[in-house]
């Protein structure tokens, strides 16, 4: 029995060149080709009559039957192919560029639906064609006469192609496409069927029907994604931790230790502290997200809990995801535990050292060469650059220890328990008092050198220290050669700029050890002015640092931004934010005056989601959010919706009775870790 597992290969009708094609797009069975959605239509639903045509902005339909075709030869390489039809009210040139085969195909005697913009040439009308079907009686017309889906043509994939494919697989499949929801939830959310759906989203009749359609797959997306995590949460709080903590026990050392801290915590930090407490008494694994905007204070929050750890008798591992945040956590919490007899180790691939109480380290945490036992905590630092199979294995690095994530990107609250929601949430939503508001401008191209005149001017009478940050040339995780090359090339122009205050460079591609000289330096007033790409600044903290000049502004999301502008500010002088930017357009600039006029992290995060989408709250890439293809988490109804109703199939049904939905969320998880 066929069914959406089917394989692609299986397809009937189709070249191994076309199947080399989807392969190459990550289309492998007949649900990955269904799932492949159109970006938008063409809308051929316009029949005209030949003596009706008329030159329009408008795509026209025209149905005939061909009398003649005609190849002609242009100038250089070009072609002209023409194909004439008539109908009762008269005929019509139709015409293509560059495509003789379309001779071998269209014969004198068949009837062609043919759709495309009528123009006039001499004295005549021609109709210059885009689409067209050989009419029959028989069968839906896929590219002609109605709207018309148009896909992402990836890889040598034509949208001609993947309709003739979609079509076959529909026709295999009918109507016997499981749904993956059971039929009371389908019918309480008042939604479409599934093969409705699939049937719509490709061939709708109209438009109101492709967005009825497009809500029905949207839905099931989230649905997806709030179940898998719902299931998760559920098994993680069936699990008993390996190192039961002794917190009531040592309360009275926990709060001396919060009263020793050389500063006062704020509500929000007392209340997570409180939060984290609670879940470290307990024989359930804790598994808490804290959230909070940059500078808010989360390290305090993750050193109190290795600090109970400690009073408990085990380890704790600390990973932060670039080696520059790792020394940065060690130097803090070195200096925060100072006072006690708890000692901190740094793990990194230039640094071996395991044996403090405290282990901080990156990836190289979790290499196989590194054994941990008698671990109690750990915490994940940028938990959102971590991926599930990374996590799975720094738990297991213990017995079941405790895990604690931390995240200072903004996140609204709503996408954070979608793509979060097996952890428990706690935000951190207030700044530590007497923090100096940080002043932004948005820099006219015009104003650019008397900007550099008034930093030079910071340099010499303010003793200021510049952070200067270039985009990524190509929308990467990664520094390419073609970035580096840039960047190098702007940090000469700096030197002529600054003449003799001392410009430092710092990128992705330089090696741990250059890249610590040039933090070092830096901290050490050694240099003026660090030039730095965006991949190496997350975490970097230097509080002698006063200004933030930011290249290209209008390429990155408002949370992005709002992460640079968090490097500075940090000391007790006034901080300056500087937005340089390489255009003036017109959406831009407002979205970028809102940013230098709001300091809330989530207040920025949620205009991003409304206004750019997703993706831009994580970077260039990021797992969960950029998965989705129909659903969009800035439609906080259908989020709400979708969660409701994965809470009703928690508490009416079991995942084993429904293997459609069971196959599709084995497949979320799996495609994840395979991510990771």
């Amino acid at each position: 029995m066929t069914s959406l597992d089917t394989p692609i290969t299986t397809l009937p009708k189709t070249s191994s060149i076309t199947f080399k094609k989807l392969k190459s797009v990550s289309i492998d069975t007949f649900h990955d080709l269904l799932s492949y959605v159109p970006t938008r239509y063409k809308d051929y639903r316009t029949i005209s009559s030949i003596r009706q045509a008329q030159l329009s902005t408008e795509a026209v339909t025209i149905k005939g039957e061909i009398i003649k075709t005609t190849f002609r030869p242009l100038k250089a390489h070009l072609s002209m192919q023409i194909v004439t039809i008539k109908d009762p009210t008269g005929q019509i040139d139709c015409i293509w560029f560059r495509q003789p085969y379309i001779l071998t195909t269209l014969k004198k005697g068949m009837n062609i639906l043919a759709s495309g913009m009528v123009r006039r040439y001499g004295s005549s009308l021609q109709l210059y064609v885009d689409e067209y079907d050989i009419y029959r009686n028989e069968g839906i017309m896929l590219h002609s006469g109605r709207l018309v889906p148009i896909y992402s043509e990836k890889r040598g994939l034509s949208s001609k192609t993947l309709r003739e494919k979609i079509a076959i697989v529909l026709e295999i499949v009918g109507d016997t496409i499981p749904d993956p929801l059971p039929k009371e939830l389908v019918s309480k959310y008042h939604l479409i069927d599934e093969y409705t759906a699939f049937a719509t989203i490709h061939f709708p009749v109209t438009t109101a029907d492709a967005q009825k359609a497009r809500n029905r797959l949207a839905f099931d997306e989230l649905f997806a994604i709030q179940l898998s995590s719902r299931l998760v949460k559920k098994d993680w709080e069936t699990q008993k931790v390996g190192h039961p903590f002794k917190t009531q026990k040592n309360i009275k050392k926990i709060d001396d230790f919060i009263s020793s801290l050389p500063f006062t915590l704020t509500k929000a930090q007392k209340r997570v502290i409180r939060e984290v407490c609670q879940d470290l008494s307990k024989s359930t694994p804790m598994n808490r997200l804290v959230q909070g905007d940059v500078g808010s204070g989360k390290t305090v929050i993750a050193a109190v809990a290795g600090y109970i750890s400690y009073l408990s008798g085990y380890k704790t591992l600390v990973m932060a995801p670039t080696e520059i945040l790792a020394n940065q956590h060690y130097q803090t919490l070195t200096t925060v535990f100072q006072n006690t007899k708890l000692t901190i180790s740094l793990r990194t691939s230039s640094n071996k050292d395991t044996t403090g109480d405290i282990v901080v380290g990156t990836h190289a945490l979790i290499s196989k060469k590194t054994n941990f036992s008698n671990v109690g905590l750990v915490v994940i630092d940028e938990q959102h650059k971590f991926g599930v199979s990374q996590r799975a294995a720094l738990k297991e690095s213990g017995v079941n220890p405790h895990l604690l994530t931390m995240t200072a990107t903004p996140i609204p609250r709503s996408v954070c328990l979608t793509l979060y929601g097996e952890l428990d949430l706690s935000l951190v939503d207030e700044m530590p008092v007497g923090r100096i508001m940080i002043k932004t401008y948005l820099v006219p191209p015009q104003k650019r050198n008397a900007s550099y005149t008034w930093m030079k001017k910071q340099i010499h009478e303010e003793d200021a220290q510049i952070f200067i940050v270039c985009p990524l040339i190509e929308e990467s995780q990664h520094e390419t050669m073609q970035t580096v090359k840039a960047v190098t090339q702007e940090y000469e122009k700096l030197q002529d700029i600054f003449g003799e205050d001392r410009v430092g460079l710092l990128h992705g591609r330089m090696n741990s050890v250059e890249k610590e000289k040039a933090m070092a330096n830096f901290k050490s007033r050694e240099i003026d002015v660090l030039l730095a790409t965006p991949v190496v600044e997350v975490g970097v903290d230097v509080p002698s640092a006063t200004i933030m000049v930011i290249e290209g502004a209008e390429r990155y999301g408002l949370a992005q931004l709002h992460q640079l502008r968090g490097r500075v500010g940090r000391g007790v002088k006034q901080s300056y934010c500087l937005l340089f930017t390489s255009g003036t357009e017109a959406k831009a600039t407002e979205r970028l005056n809102y940013f230098a006029s709001n300091s809330s992290g989530f207040r920025l995060a949620e205009y991003d989601l409304m206004h750019r989408g997703t993706g831009e709250l994580y970077g260039t890439k990021q797992h969960g959010a950029s998965d989705l293809v129909m659903a969009s988490l800035s439609n906080r109804e259908l989020v709400e919706t979708t969660r409701k109703c994965s809470d009703d199939f928690m508490n009416t049904f079991q995942l084993s009775e429904f293997a459609s939905l069971e196959t599709r969320i084995k497949k979320l998880q799996l495609t994840q870790i395979a991510k990771d």
